[in-house]
């Protein structure tokens, strides 16, 4: 048995939910996928997929073996490209990371554009309201936003995003529009429960300023308050970038400006360092460039 190539068929199928898709797209027979998945368990010693007639999915110890799968796979890429001269010039796949609605928002298009000047890439996104593990989960590059912990990563700032309270003028002009957070009391607000479980909204550099609001609506994700906030229901609370396209068409607005926390920074982050391919340092320097030129992150 060719045990990578038995890796690379149980990856396929983690990724793609079945035997079938994962034969097809490996251009491999049915019965071939099976035997190498067979050949894997027997290796093991143990049951690396659970199988009904409706799905395929991983067991305990199969979710396991396969991101140490992920990583086996990546360094012998890593050392196949770089005996083949790809360190110095973008080819493989690279994996991106970012939170939901800034990957939607802003990184598919940069991402897209990347991959169309670089034909030997292919790009597969993660987009995750999570932080992840870019070793462990075999992630190339990572768009992070806050404040980053002590990292032996390779970090570079290229913008900032702000809390920001908004609605639309339609709502201020019914409702008025609030002088300080104090008056956030007397108005309809939403609460986005995905990005801020507290109710006690801080402002101010020094995040001292507390206001204890009481939504009328909570919605568990960030599209949802936005959306009713766009349509005049309340106020909500969000980061700057969430709502860039929105502030462009006047669709929304903020307030309460003179009353922001600082800034929340945003960083490409890598975990390679010097030693990045060719595909990771030309994707950082293209989407450094990008973001940086883009006001709503800056």
């Amino acid at each position: 048995m060719d045990r990578f190539h038995a890796m690379r068929v149980l990856v396929r199928i983690a990724d793609t939910g079945g035997f079938a898709e994962a034969a097809r797209q490996l251009n491999l027979s049915p019965p071939a996928v099976t035997r190498a998945v067979a050949g894997l368990e027997d290796l093991v010693g143990a049951r690396l997929l659970t199988r009904t007639t409706r799905s395929v999915k991983l067991t305990e110890v199969g979710q396991r073996y396969v991101e140490d799968c992920r990583q086996i796979l990546a360094a012998i890429e890593e050392a196949e490209a770089a005996a083949a001269g790809s360190y110095a010039r973008p080819t493989g796949v690279i994996t991106i990371t970012a939170s939901v609605l800034f990957g939607q928002i802003y990184i598919i298009p940069i991402v897209t554009d990347f991959l169309d000047a670089h034909p030997e890439v292919t790009g597969r996104l993660l987009f995750l309201d999570r932080v992840t593990n870019l070793v462990d989960e075999g992630i190339d590059v990572a768009i992070r936003i806050g404040h980053l912990p002590d990292s032996s990563q390779t970090a570079i700032k290229v913008g900032s995003v702000r809390r920001v309270v908004c609605g639309a003028p339609g709502y201020f002009e019914r409702h008025g529009v609030p002088d300080h957070p104090s008056d956030l009391t007397r108005h309809r607000i939403i609460a986005a429960t995905s990005a801020w479980t507290s109710l006690d909204w801080r402002f101010g550099p020094d995040s001292r300023i507390v206001t204890h609001v009481t939504p009328a609506l909570f919605c568990n994700s960030n599209e949802g308050a936005i959306s009713a906030a766009r349509s005049g229901w309340g106020l909500t609370r969000v980061l700057s970038y969430q709502i860039g396209p929105d502030l462009q068409s006047g669709a929304l607005q903020t307030t309460l400006d003179d009353f922001e926390e600082e800034p929340l920074p945003i960083h490409i982050v890598h975990p390679e360092g010097r030693n990045a391919s060719a595909k990771v340092r030309a994707f950082v320097d293209f989407a450094a460039v990008r973001l940086r030129a883009n006001r709503f992150v800056n």
